[in-house]
């Protein structure tokens, strides 16, 4: 149980706009924090419908930071404030789903502290460019694409198009034979997606996975401005959309990592998603007993109706409070 301060300390922030969190009472149950703010794919939307799962299915603590505007409403757009990350302090997982964030110090320095703690983590999509630290003399520049790529196995590199931006399939995804027995892929079956394939790995320009990364899933891409252009030997159609990973916190503790790049905001509404997305989970947690034979339950609690991708208040659904769970 936490302390009345917390509570009411949360509650003065929350009046003024800089802090948020939705969680559970704390248990025995592991902490899974989520951190959104992608201003693109819909991630305030997607990580609240796998937060509802986690918890009705296991039961675990979950508590999801937004970004805010002054008057406490979800604004993806607002790069330079992440509410709430002091529930990292005492988080088991960290799902991060965010995308060119410029946090101050008195944030950032929570994430920092988790990484350094060799504590699992969860990245989709834009986690490969999670931060962008604008101002030259930062002490934390590295995380713009070093420290980032070295975490979640990838930084930024380039992608095959939107096209038809949710209107149409652009990535063919299929599993990789020497992965089919991980437990992450417990009852997952090839599926096309809406998001256009992101170049991670291979190419003539020699981009390669981080560190120990073991790919579980391959995606070709169905239309590519790449190929349009005639760079496919630089980057070709197919490249890994999930792997998983491990990093070295600050005292060598190994923490694990599951990463997939397939998370536009309606590709959750393929079952196939949303189990790998919560095998991810669990696996991280090093709960893979936990995951059955065909994989996580999937069914939505409560509906599911996200607002395609895009970045600005025209794409996201303004007026927005964060949702108690």
């Amino acid at each position: 149980m936490k302390p009345l301060s917390y509570f009411l300390i949360c509650f003065s922030s929350l009046l003024l706009g800089f802090a948020f969190v939705t969680e559970t009472q704390a248990g025995e149950k592991p902490h899974v924090v989520f951190v959104t703010g992608d201003d693109e794919y819909r991630s305030e939307e997607s990580m609240p419908m796998l937060a509802k799962i986690l918890k009705r299915d296991y039961g675990f603590d979950v508590t999801i930071c937004y970004s805010l505007d002054e008057a406490g409403n979800i604004a993806p757009g607002n790069q330079k404030s992440i509410s709430g990350l002091e529930a990292l302090d005492d988080a088991d997982l960290m799902v991060l789903f965010t995308r060119f964030r410029d946090l101050p110090p008195e944030q950032f320095k929570h994430i920092l502290k988790y990484v350094k703690s060799g504590k699992p983590v969860v990245g989709f999509r834009t986690a490969t460019h999670a931060f962008l630290f604008r101002d030259p003399k930062s002490p934390y520049k590295d995380w713009n694409n070093k420290k980032i790529a070295e975490l979640v196995g990838q930084r930024w590199i380039t992608h095959h198009g939107h096209f038809g931006d949710g209107h149409e399939h652009l990535t063919e995804v299929t599993i990789d034979d020497a992965a089919k027995d991980h437990p992450v892929l417990r009852g997952v079956k090839p599926y096309k997606t809406y998001s256009w394939l992101y170049h991670v790995h291979g190419g003539s320009d020699g981009h390669k996975l981080a560190g120990d990364s073991q790919p579980l899933l391959t995606g070709h891409s169905l239309k590519s401005n790449h190929q349009m252009k005639g760079n496919l030997k630089k980057f070709p159609m197919t490249n890994p959309v999930a792997w998983t990973k491990t990093y070295a916190g600050e005292n060598g503790t190994k923490g694990r990592v599951f990463f997939t790049t397939t998370a536009h905001p309606f590709d959750f509404k393929d079952p196939n998603v949303r189990k790998l997305s919560l095998n991810g989970i669990l696996w991280a947690l090093g709960m893979e007993d936990k995951i059955p034979a065909q994989g996580a339950k999937t069914d939505f609690v409560g509906d599911y109706e996200p607002n395609n991708s895009g970045t600005g208040p025209k794409k996201y659904k303004t007026g927005q409070k964060p949702e108690k769970l």
